[in-house]
């Protein structure tokens, strides 16, 4: 028996971000290189909440700290397509925020790729793990499952 994950559907995230691929992203074998899936989680999440004013990169007391990821690869990705990065929370701790991630070709139902991230919450200068504050908390919420 596999532990393998299977292709998640659309209807299984709660927001999506559209992200263009570049010439560079694509390896010497045709399709976009492993790093920039992980570059991709990055981007859609840290995007949506900069939007929504739940993180402030340059002066927010709070920033978070990818302590753990994770990449499963069904289909290829390649430039130039449009990839449609879906989002959802499944994990909620004190500090930290564990968000799953589909990649998927645009108007694709289910996933080229999929993955995680947990994010940990921590003061900006004492680096030291912190309660979410209300904005990112209330955001976190709209993105449970």
């Amino acid at each position: 028996m596999s532990d393998r994950p299977s292709p998640q559907p659309r209807s299984s995230y709660r927001v999506f971000r559209k992200i263009p691929t570049r010439w560079m992203d694509n390896d010497m074998y045709g399709h976009v290189n492993n790093v920039v899936y992980y570059s991709w989680f990055d981007t859609a999440v840290n995007t949506h909440l900069i939007e929504r004013g739940a993180l402030d990169i340059h002066q927010g007391k709070t920033i978070g700290l990818v302590v753990e990821t994770r990449c499963n690869y069904f289909a290829p990705l390649a430039y130039p397509q449009t990839v449609e990065a879906g989002i959802r929370v499944v994990r909620v701790g004190t500090s930290s925020v564990q968000y799953e991630i589909g990649l998927f070709a645009e108007g694709a139902e289910t996933a080229a790729a999929q993955g995680h991230f947990v994010h940990v919450y921590v003061d900006r200068e004492t680096q030291r793990p912190v309660k979410l504050p209300p904005a990112l908390q209330a955001v976190v919420d709209e993105l449970r499952t």
